[in-house]
């Protein structure tokens, strides 16, 4: 065991994030109720024992010290993914919607995780109020439970930094204001604005109300749940499909650039590289993908603004680790698979609610191969690596070339487990993408077309903990179960 490692404070912060699922699940009831849906009482019955969870949890932590250090930090956010994604399953499995607990683990880590891999085969056969509680997890872990906690909770804001800085994604993390639990706060409140637009704009574009809310929680989260088994196809509506495209790719840019802009700082957010890079490579692979979508021998203004829209749509899609699908790209050219398997492990930005590499550690190191090279022809000069005119420590890009590498090895690796287990090569290799990765679908029989239902249980159960790495960026995770993690 750690000597001096504050267990009762991991205690009483896990049990006051499981107090607050309680509560969310208290709140649920109204929506059924109000749909007139027996499933309150599920709702009801969970958010019982979430509350009884949380309040064991707090009492024990009761009178701890508020010191908090890395490690408490990794605990905490680790173990309390796990445990809420314990309590969020319970409305699923109460209520007979998903009876199996490996299938309701899977999905609600899934929704979490905001990866939007499924596993239900009927989804408009589901109640309301399920689906809804479904698509507000995802809204839920999009920007982070433990943000959106530091936000609301006060009594977190002595914790607010390390908590932060496990659960927030990416190499940097821009400060828009010296108080941590402020910086979650207007974070927090550009996350409900976007939301509230993009319900708006769905709801005039067709969309029912109810449909318009649970996209805006699942798009701003990039986590893809629709309420329909057919996902945003279903409506095939061009003005619904450009609505989302342009949300998704909001909800893929860093969510500090938004502060800045509001605050009339233009500079910062048009100087900044990775927002360049990130359009870039959204335009790039969209014209590859749709070149390679049209019939040259007949072409019209409609079939071209159709080849342009899907292509744009599936791309941003997966770029954005959204995962909503309008075509399926399994029967299109296998260089597209190739170009979609390379965006989904790309991902957006850091600083968004996006999974992947992120747009910045790539940037880093083809910045940092490219001086190697110069360095080769020029051994005696020096070539520092810089972003947005500041240049980059030598321990962030090491840290940052680890997290690749590692990023990989865990896909390779996983990918041989999944192919034990009985998965096929195109199936192992895209689930361990698009699980890390936390965008949904998958290639073959785990593709656009189909979901994750067939598998067996161990692979439901390993995919879900790739969810939680990818989501929480390998080291939160990893690093509690090394040897040295436990050591003093």
């Amino acid at each position: 065991m750690i000597k001096n490692f504050n267990y009762k404070l991991v205690c009483k912060i896990t049990g006051g994030l499981l107090l607050l699922e309680g509560l969310l699940l208290l709140l649920m009831i109204v929506p059924a109720l109000y749909f007139r849906e027996k499933e309150f009482v599920n709702f009801f019955q969970s958010s019982v024992i979430a509350f009884f969870a949380g309040g064991i949890l707090y009492l024990i932590g009761l009178n701890s010290s508020p010191t908090i250090g890395k490690r408490e930090g990794s605990v905490i956010v680790t173990f309390t993914w796990f445990l809420m994604t314990f309590a969020g399953l319970l409305p699923f499995v109460l209520s007979g919607s998903i009876p199996s607990l490996s299938d309701a683990f899977f999905e609600t880590m899934s929704g979490f995780t905001t990866t939007g891999a499924s596993i239900l085969n009927n989804i408009e056969s589901l109640p309301y109020s399920i689906l809804l509680w479904r698509s507000f997890i995802q809204w839920f872990g999009g920007l982070g439970m433990i943000v959106i906690s530091i936000a609301l909770l006060p009594i977190f804001g002595f914790s607010a930094v390390q908590l932060f800085s496990a659960e927030a994604t990416g190499p940097t993390k821009d400060k828009i204001h010296p108080k941590m639990n402020e910086t979650a706060k207007r974070l927090l409140l550009i996350y409900v604005i976007l939301t509230a637009l993009q319900t708006i704009l769905l709801n005039i574009a067709g969309m029912s109300l109810y449909d318009a809310v649970n996209h805006a929680f699942t798009t701003m989260a990039t986590g893809g749940f629709s309420t329909k088994q057919a996902s945003i196809g279903y409506w095939n509506s061009p003005a619904i499909e450009y609505i989302s495209i342009v949300f998704m790719v909001l909800a893929g840019v860093n969510f500090s650039l938004y502060y800045f802009l509001f605050k009339r700082n233009f500079k910062r957010v048009f100087d900044n590289e990775e927002l360049r890079f990130y359009g870039l490579i959204i335009v790039c692979a969209t014209v590859i993908i749709m070149i390679s979508m049209i019939d040259f021998n007949n072409t019209t203004l409609l079939s071209l603004e159709k080849a342009f829209r899907d292509s744009l749509f599936n791309v941003v899609s997966l770029m954005s680790t959204t995962g909503y699908v309008t075509i399926d790209y399994m029967i299109l050219h296998p260089v597209v698979w190739f170009i979609l398997l390379f965006v989904m492990l790309i991902g957006a930005s850091a600083g968004s609610t996006a999974g992947g590499i992120k747009v910045i550690r790539i940037v880093t190191i083809l910045k940092y191969s490219y001086y190697e090279f110069k360095k080769i022809i020029h051994p005696n000069a020096v070539f520092p690596v810089s972003y947005n005119k500041h240049n980059i420590r030598e321990e962030v890009i090491t840290r940052t070339l680890a997290f690749v590498i590692i990023y990989l090895i865990v896909i390779a690796i996983g990918t041989v487990i999944l192919s034990f287990s009985g998965l096929g090569f195109i199936e192992s290799l895209s689930g361990m993408i698009t699980c890390i990765s936390d965008v949904g679908p998958g290639m073959g029989s785990i593709g656009p077309m189909y979901n994750f239902a067939h598998l067996n249980d161990f692979s439901k159960w390993f995919l879900s903990f790739v969810m939680l790495i990818g989501r929480l960026e390998i080291f939160t995770v990893l690093i509690i179960i090394t040897p040295v993690f436990w050591k003093k």
